[in-house]
C-alpha cells in the first residue's frame, strides 16, 4: 500500500472510532448493537492502529492544511438538517427584493425529503443558493424544482459571505418536517441510527446520502475545476416532534441530541466540528395551550447538550418568534432572522473550534 494509501486508512479509522464511540453501527440501514465492553476494545484497538503509523501522515492525510491550502477552489462546508423550521416555511412573495436574487459564492445541495422507507431519499444536485429552498422544493437528481418557501439557509449563506467576505460557501442541507430523534415518536420520519421498521431507511440515512452524493461530485460550482470542501460546522433545528409526542420521547432527547451530533460529525470527518442548536419554542396557539407539553425536558436537553460540548452553541433568538396561523412554523421575516443567527454563532464557534487539521473531503 502507499503512503497516500496508509493515511487515507488512518483517516477512515479515526472515523470509524469515532463511530463507535458515538455508540452504533450502521449496516446497509440496520444497526448493529454491540456491547459496551466490545466497543471500548475495538475502540482502542484502532487507536492503536492510528497511532502506530500517523506519524508519517501529518502531510499527506486527507484534508491537511498544506492539502486544502494548494485548493484553488476552497468551500467551507456547513450541514444543516432537522425538521419542519429547518425545510422552511418562509415566503418567497414576502420577501424583500434585495433577498430574492441568488447569493453569488454560496452553492447549496439539498437532498430530496421522503419518507422512512422510501426510495431515492438523499439525491440532489449542487446550485447557486437562491429563494426556494423551503417547504416543497423537489428534485429528481438531474434537475432542481424551486417553489415558493424558504428556510434559514438563506439568510444563514447571505450572513457568512457578509463576515467573511471572498470566502466561498457550501450548504448541504436535508430536512423532513415532523421527523423525531426518537424511534417512533412521529408519523412523519425517524433519524434513530438503530431503528429496524421496515427496511430499516430513515431519516438519518436519507441525510448520510445526501452528504455522500453531494460529496461525490468533485467540481460543484460548474468551472470546470475540483473544489475542495472543508468542514465548517453543523446546524440542527429540530426536537418539536420530540417535545410534543411524551415525556419518553423527551427524556430520550438528551443522549439522542449528543449521539446524532457525534453521528454527523464523523459524516464530516472533523470530530470538533462546530454544532449550532436552535432552540424550540411553542406558539401556544391552540385554544391558548402548549402544543408541545414535554418541551421544557427538551429544552434542558438543548441546554444540556451545549453546556457539555465546548464546540457547541445555542441559538435563542426563536424566544419570541412569531407564527403563522398552523401554529408550528414562523413568519417569513423570521426565517432571514433564524439563518443570520445561524451564521454569527458558527462563525463565533469558529475560532476555537475545529482545530484538528481540516478534513478536506473533496
Amino acid at each position: 500500500m502507499t503512503d497516500k494509501g496508509i493515511c487515507t486508512e488512518i483517516w477512515l479509522l479515526r472515523s470509524a472510532r469515532l463511530r463507535l464511540v458515538a455508540a452504533g453501527v450502521k449496516i446497509q440501514g440496520r444497526a448493529v448493537a454491540m456491547q459496551k465492553r466490545t466497543i471500548q476494545s475495538f475502540s482502542r484497538l484502532l487507536l492503536t492502529a492510528m497511532v502506530a503509523v500517523i506519524g508519517g501522515c501529518a502531510t499527506q492525510m486527507p484534508g491537511t492544511q498544506e492539502s486544502v491550502k494548494a485548493s484553488r477552489s476552497q468551500y467551507k462546508l456547513y450541514f444543516l438538517g432537522g425538521q419542519s423550521n429547518m425545510e422552511g416555511y418562509g415566503a418567497v412573495e414576502e420577501l424583500p427584493a434585495a433577498w430574492r436574487d441568488p447569493i453569488d459564492g454560496v452553492m447549496i445541495y439539498t437532498g430530496k425529503s421522503v419518507a422512512d422507507n422510501e426510495p431515492e431519499g438523499g439525491i440532489g444536485i449542487w446550485d447557486v443558493l437562491r429563494p426556494g429552498y423551503g417547504f416543497g422544493f423537489n428534485t429528481d437528481g438531474k434537475v432542481n424544482y424551486f417553489r415558493y418557501s424558504i428556510g434559514p439557509e438563506l439568510a444563514f449563506g447571505r450572513r457568512l459571505t457578509e463576515l467573511d467576505p471572498g470566502s466561498k460557501i457550501a450548504i448541504i442541507k436535508y430536512s423532513r418536517g415532523g421527523s423525531s430523534l426518537q424511534d417512533g415518536a412521529s408519523g412523519y420520519g425517524s433519524w434513530a441510527p438503530d431503528s429496524n421498521v421496515g427496511n430499516g431507511v430513515n431519516q438519518y440515512d436519507n441525510a448520510l446520502a445526501a452528504i455522500r452524493n453531494a460529496l461525490s461530485q468533485r467540481d460543484i460550482d460548474g468551472d470546470g475545476t475540483a473544489d475542495h470542501l472543508v468542514p465548517a460546522g453543523i446546524i440542527w433545528m429540530q426536537g418539536e416532534a420530540d417535545a410534543h409526542h411524551s415525556q419518553v420521547a423527551a427524556d430520550a432527547y438528551e443522549g439522542n441530541l449528543k449521539r446524532m451530533m457525534n453521528l454527523l460529525r464523523v459524516a464530516l470527518g472533523v470530530d470538533d466540528v462546530p454544532v449550532v442548536i436552535g432552540k424550540i419554542t411553542d406558539s401556544g396557539r391552540y385554544t391558548g395551550r402548549t402544543l408541545m407539553p414535554f418541551i421544557s425536558t427538551v429544552h434542558a436537553a438543548q441546554r444540556n447538550f451545549v453546556r457539555d460540548d465546548t464546540c457547541a452553541a445555542y441559538v435563542t433568538i426563536t424566544d419570541g418568534f412569531k407564527y403563522r396561523k398552523d401554529g408550528w412554523h414562523y413568519l417569513t421575516g423570521e426565517y432571514l432572522r433564524l439563518g443570520t443567527a445561524f451564521a454569527e454563532a458558527v462563525a463565533t464557534l469558529s475560532s476555537k473550534c475545529a482545530s484538528t487539521p481540516a478534513s478536506s473531503l473533496q
